[in-house]
């Protein structure tokens, strides 16, 4: 930005746009249109050096630099064909003295000029799967940014700008601006190799043109949000912190200075959001970042982001009454400091991005151009619409309703908007699967100045992110769905091919049994059946306005899902859970998220449960790693990866490292290096938190699925004493609904009069919320489920919660996908104790550590605590306890249990 430089591809130059763009195909073909258009070019390849010979060159790589209103661009790229023109004749000698000599002699003249004046021919092509021929007309609203492309080949080449990017290209360069420069755009069909050429003429610089000014005015607008970053204000999150929250600030930059890979671990109500977002601030005021993400699994949540970012930065006037004292803006360069007199907030673009369907505004979510009026010319109507308002205007309101009343009005997809304005934005806030889900990441990583390294990634909630990218990874198929595609497929008479490849996987699902793994042959059927269909599904010409949303989606995500498999090396489970589907469960995400979050210049991953961290690190493939091989010199031993602790060499390992690393500085770095790929884990301090959890461990029944039935009346006798003793309604966190449904049943007989509230399976957070209200005042017990979508309801739990009981570590079920798991785990070179540990231990002992965390939220709450179940008191078990819950009291018979219940 200070110097005022930009580089980017001439692929990327030519796509950008501010607005809305056309799409002429209706489906990305990913890997395999890519395999397509390789074919293609390989067949063209042949037949031009069958028609030109040696004067025909290929991807030939370019560079150029480019100065437009005060800012260089450096421009790079890849040209598909290029045809040098014949080589004049060679001089015929002396003057002829004869006439047939001299006959002779015009003849060469004249080939030579002919020679001199046939231009040297760009040639670019791109692979289509609609019909050809085509009008020009659609190829141009189809395809703009082809056109642009050839067209800044053409430009950097009769500006004498164009360059070799290699040194054993620069030979079939033109070599001065007097050449003569022809641009051909080659459309080719790819089901049928039809190829139609079309020549750009001299008037296309004008696209060239009109291209600089999008870029230079993209550039010109994020050097004006520098700018403001530079003067942000804010006001701090808390109007007087807790105890603790304090020092967490300055400890957070701190440690994210010495490694920007923090773990950051703050219990439940210590406001983790407000801290991470005072430090988001900060970094980007300083041009630590250009800008911030904000992820986190609840829609709640990312509405507490938004609305604590508005208080933050708002005007002095609001949301404060008039007249109301605005607390004075710290001095972040100087930590626990504030400003001598109170400042005016300056505002942080911030934009909270929804999923697609909830921009939709048709009856119908299914998003074809041609069967959308809100996509059909949108690139048109963008230019009169007044939308740029959206990120021109940092202050103007984005949120959805704002969006779908402006995109009604101007008949652009809401969602384009959104797509158009983030760019634009500091802060951007939304699910986990924009950064991680392959399928969802495009609306990010797309984005127009987006570098991840120069990006603060910030997750909240971090202990759901190994399942949700595990889930993103996850598919599943079943014949009955198959089915309905077939007979939406038959109303709208597809291509043959294509019908009789969706025939054969309708076929192969059905007759699928129950199985935990499928056989090698037919998981190799059923990758050859999905490669067919993504095939005919990349060539084929298809009416997906007519085939409708559902069909649409399940054609076009098998080509998504054959490039995520090609893609990726994640383990994954081909399995069978019921007859007649099929599933493809990832089983350990990690190499992926631990990729990923490497990406980034930032890294703070924060959640109220992070113990244990070891299993945390490793479940986000953050684990220590080796250092990467290091060679400074041929050697008759191949390198052999360096040692995991360096400070313990034998002699024989000394030796082999000195062939690899010759000098202290290489060593140095190699040890950086680890250093800055390892997470530091951060613990917040909550003094208010000290002692407020009485905790006892109740190795009188055993809760395994073997042996619980035996202990079904110790179990409701125990919370029936529990709630006699807390005199106010008990909290009872259960593995499963199954448990806490049998537990009912035996108090309903036992005591009748007992009144028990069994939490209802409703994902709807009003409705959760009210079911607790409700059961508080009228039910003597709360029948909970650990790890449930009541996350988020149970939160108001704290404080009006004094006794609860954990029946049971919630170990997952025993099925294929974990037995699957350990195997995996086993190959990876665990032992068996190390991969019981990983797969059911601790996603158990994790949701134990929600379901108290969530007890004491504030100061002055307190919670009495019993754990349910002898092997609570078993180190592998205990251990995995945050530490506030592994000190307590260990109840060994009934008298122990009525001890510590009368206990004052």
């Amino acid at each position: 930005m200070d110097k005022r430089t930009a580089a980017l591809g001439v692929g990327e130059f030519s796509s950008f746009t501010l607005g809305p763009r056309e799409s002429g195909d209706g489906v990305g073909g990913g890997i395999w249109r890519a395999h397509l258009g390789t074919h293609w070019h390989n067949e063209l390849r042949t037949r031009a050096t069958a028609e030109h010979g040696a004067a025909a060159t290929f991807e030939i790589p370019i560079t150029g630099q480019v100065a437009h209103r005060g800012w260089t661009l450096t421009l790079t790229g890849r040209i598909d064909q290029l045809i040098q023109p014949p080589a004049p004749p060679a001089d015929s000698g002396p003057p002829p003295e004869t006439a047939s000599a001299a006959g002779a002699a015009a003849s060469t003249h004249r080939a030579r000029r002919a020679a001199a004046t046939r231009p040297v021919i760009l040639r670019e092509i791109k692979s289509v799967t609609r019909p050809l021929p085509a009008d020009e007309t659609e190829l141009r609203r189809d395809y703009p940014d082809y056109f642009v492309q050839i067209a800044t080949y053409l430009a950097l080449g009769r500006s004498g700008l164009l360059r070799a990017a290699t040194p054993a290209a620069d030979a079939f360069l033109p070599g001065d601006t007097a050449t003569v420069l022809r641009g051909e755009l080659v459309f080719v069909e790819t089901s049928a190799g039809l190829v139609q050429t079309l020549t750009l003429a001299s008037a296309e610089d004008a696209l060239f043109t009109a291209q600089l000014e999008r870029v230079v005015e993209f550039l010109n607008l994020r050097l004006r949000a520098r700018e403001r970053l530079r003067g942000l204000r804010y006001r701090p999150p808390f109007p007087s912190p807790r105890p603790g929250q304090e020092t967490t600030l300055t400890e957070l930059t701190t440690t994210f200075e010495q490694r920007p890979l923090v773990l950051f671990e703050a219990p439940t109500g210590f406001g983790k959001t407000g801290v991470m977002l005072e430090f988001a601030l900060g970094q980007l005021r300083s041009g630590h970042f250009d800008r911030v993400l904000y992820l986190t699994s609840k829609s709640t949540g990312q509405i507490q982001v938004v609305d604590t970012l508005g208080r933050m930065t708002a005007p002095e006037e609001s949301p404060a009454a008039p007249g109301a004292a605005v607390a004075p803006t710290p001095d972040l360069a100087q930590p626990g400091g504030t400003a001598a007199a109170p400042v005016r907030a300056t505002p942080v673009a911030v934009w909270h991005v929804r999923n697609k369907g909830e921009h939709c505004v048709n009856a119908t979510f299914h998003c074809v151009r041609d069967n959308c009026q809100y996509l059909a010319g949108a690139p048109e109507r963008w230019g009169r619409s007044g939308l740029a308002r959206f990120y021109l205007d940092e202050q103007h309101a984005r949120d959805l309703e704002t969006l779908r009343a402006a995109g009604r009005e101007a008949r652009i997809c809401p969602y384009e908007i959104t797509r158009a304005a983030l760019a634009f934005n500091d802060v951007w806030i939304g699910d986990y699967n924009y950064v991680f889900a392959p399928g969802n990441r495009g609306l990010f990583y797309d984005q127009p100045g987006f570098l991840p390294a120069r990006t603060l990634l910030l997750v909240d909630e971090a202990h759901n992110l190994p399942n949700r990218v595990a889930d993103a990874y996850s598919h599943g198929f079943t014949a009955t769905d198959a089915y309905t595609v077939r007979e939406d497929l038959n109303r709208i008479r597809p291509p043959a091919s294509l019908l009789s490849a969706w025939d054969h996987w309708c076929h192969f699902l059905h007759h699928l049994r129950p199985s935990d793994g499928l056989s090698a042959d037919d998981e190799d059927d059923a990758r050859h059946l999905l490669g067919e269909i993504a095939k005919h599904v990349s060539t084929g010409q298809l009416d997906y306005a007519a085939l409708g949303p559902y069909a649409a989606d399940a054609l076009w995500s098998v080509p998504a899902l054959l490039d995520e498999l090609e893609q990726s090396t994640l383990p994954r489970l081909w399995w069978s859970p019921r007859g007649a589907e099929l599933a493809l469960t990832c089983l350990d995400a990690a190499p992926a998220i631990g990729a990923t979050l490497r990406e980034f210049g930032g890294v703070v991953l924060a959640s109220a449960t992070l113990t244990p961290v070891d299993g945390f690190a490793a479940a986000c493939g953050l684990a220590r790693e080796a250092a990467p091989v290091i060679k400074s010199a041929p050697s008759p031993e191949p390198a052999q990866p360096l040692p995991e602790r360096l400070g313990e060499l034998n002699k024989r390992t000394t030796r082999k490292l000195y062939k690899q690393l010759t000098t202290a500085a290489q060593l140095l770095r190699v040890e950086e290096a680890r250093d800055a790929a390892t997470p530091t884990h951060l613990r917040a301090h909550a003094p208010w938190r000290d002692g407020t959890y009485d905790v006892a461990f109740d190795a009188r029944v055993d809760t395994t699925f073997q042996h619980r039935s035996r202990f079904y009346p110790e179990t409701g006798a125990t919370v029936v004493a529990l709630q006699d003793a807390a005199h106010t309604p008990v909290a009872v966190f259960f593995p499963s609904y199954a448990y806490a449904d049998a537990i009912r049943q035996e108090l309903a007989t036992s005591t009748p009069e007992f009144r028990v509230a069994v939490q209802p399976k409703v994902r709807d957070l009003a409705a959760q919320g009210a079911w607790v209200e409700e059961s508080l005042s009228q039910a003597d017990a709360l029948f909970l489920v650990l790890g449930s979508s009541f996350a988020e309801s149970i939160d108001v739990l704290g404080g009006r919660i004094s006794h609860a009981m954990i029946i049971g570590p919630a170990l997952p079920e025993v099925n294929a996908v974990q037995r699957a798991r350990l195997a995996e785990a086993a190959r990876q070179g665990l032992s068996r104790d190390a991969a019981f540990r990983q797969v059911y231990q601790i996603p158990g002992m994790t949701k134990v550590n929600q379901a108290l965390g969530r007890l004491v939220r504030a100061p002055g709450h307190r919670a009495r605590v019993l754990l349910h179940c002898r092997r609570f008191t078993d180190a592998g078990y205990r251990d995995l306890l945050a530490p506030e819950y592994q000190a307590g009291t260990t109840i060994l018979d009934d008298l122990a249990f009525a001890a510590w219940l009368n206990r004052a």
